[in-house]
């Protein structure tokens, strides 16, 4: 594996700025994608598959990085597309089809569609692939999954990956129940807390060192960091994530709310607020807050609870930093809305457990256990995975 990192130009004949002025353009953070002086004559003669979507994009005009790279010269041969589709306007969980994109004519391959991982004939004539999507740092955020399917097909197939690293916007968190394997699913797939603290490229350097492509693989790595970042830094997405991720309030509570996704309560999808509003019918005379899913194209189809007015907590005015400063994820509202709803026997569904990475946090709410307890049961587990996620790190 090899690590590219970019170098300091010298001034040629003027003035140096001053000092404050330097250190603001020092800490100015820079996605891979957009140092194309780092990797764009390495890609020179090669054929080039890329797994893209609408995050991949490259300088302030936020043109795709497909689009892009065509323009200077690189000899793309397909695109390969996750969930929500290469465009990203796919609704969540929709089956995405094989297609020809129409601006560029390139192939898509849909890698959230027949198939989550490229075959060998997708891969046929492919000198190298790059992956360039924008991750939000949560286990059942998908993109991690396919991240884990292009290394497998590339490993087995010898063909190197170049990744083109992005800030995680939730780099500061690393908590949460460590997944039990035996809930393993294209939400949660590794060992690994539900905010993991990582980067793609650093995930992706975890995933080779843990051994856990199939058959123990090994996926030749080519890295384009992003230049000046840590993990505390504060990152503003410039393209939303997925249709549902439409704020950065949004991008920041998903780790701690995604989990009501496998409850009978509404998270606001089918509104233009999800992820930023929780409620249920039956919670009428409990809340004064209330929301009405509907149908909305591109985002929710059939949202939960869709057309019933919903009574429940408004997020939108949460403040964040909490979450930042603190490490964790919020599980507060999860034991308190668990409290408030009258039908207990319905209120959790099968998918819980998949977001959850085991059925303990299930049981332990249902037996009224306190946040404290629940914390408690995730050590020594989450102990260890913090000291496996420091040998894999490539910023501070």
């Amino acid at each position: 594996m090899s690590v590219l990192i970019p170098c300091t130009l010298t001034a040629s004949g003027k003035a140096n700025p001053p000092i404050k002025q330097r250190y603001i353009a020092a800490r100015t953070i820079i996605p891979g994608a957009d140092q194309t002086g780092l990797y764009l004559n390495y890609l020179k003669g090669k054929n080039i598959a890329m797994v893209v979507n609408q995050t991949s994009i490259i300088g302030e005009r936020k043109t795709p990085v497909v689009d892009s790279l065509l323009k200077l010269g690189v000899n793309i041969k397909k695109i390969f597309g996750p969930e929500h589709g290469f465009r990203g306007n796919a609704s969540n969980g929709a089956t995405v089809d094989d297609a020809i994109d129409s601006q560029t004519g390139l192939p898509v391959i849909s890698l959230y569609g027949k198939h989550f991982k490229p075959t060998p004939a997708d891969l046929m004539g492919i000198n190298l692939v790059i992956f360039d999507i924008q991750d939000v740092g949560a286990r059942f955020y998908t993109y991690i999954s396919t991240l884990h399917y292009v290394m497998e097909a590339c490993a087995e197939n010898n063909i190197e990956l170049m990744i083109l690293d992005r800030p995680n916007p939730n780099g500061a968190i690393i908590d949460g129940p460590i997944l039990d394997t035996g809930y393993r699913s294209f939400v949660g797939m590794h060992t690994v807390p539900i905010s993991h603290g990582m980067t793609i490229a650093e995930y992706a350097q975890m995933i080779n060192g843990e051994g856990w492509l199939k058959n123990h693989v090994q996926c030749k790595l080519k890295i384009i960091k992003v230049a000046n970042y840590t993990h505390s830094d504060t990152y503003v997405l410039p393209v939303n994530p997925s249709p549902n991720l439409n704020t950065g309030q949004s991008i920041l509570l998903y780790p701690s709310v995604c989990l009501f996704e496998g409850t009978t309560l509404s998270l606001g999808r089918g509104t233009m607020s999800p992820f930023l509003e929780v409620g249920h019918p039956l919670l009428k005379d409990k809340y004064g807050y209330y929301f009405t899913p509907v149908s909305i194209a591109g985002m929710s189809e059939d949202p939960p609870q869709k057309n019933l007015v919903c009574y429940g907590i408004d997020l939108k005015n949460y403040n964040t930093a909490t979450l930042k400063s603190s490490g964790r994820i919020n599980l507060a509202w999860l034991i308190e809305l668990y409290k408030a709803f009258p039908d207990k026997a319905h209120f959790f569904n099968a998918y819980f457990t998949k977001l959850a990475g085991t059925t303990d946090l299930r049981k332990q709410i249902e037996a009224g256990k306190t946040e404290t307890e629940i914390r408690q049961s995730w050590e020594p587990g989450l102990g260890k995975y913090k000291a496996m996620r420091r040998k894999y790190l490539l910023y501070q």
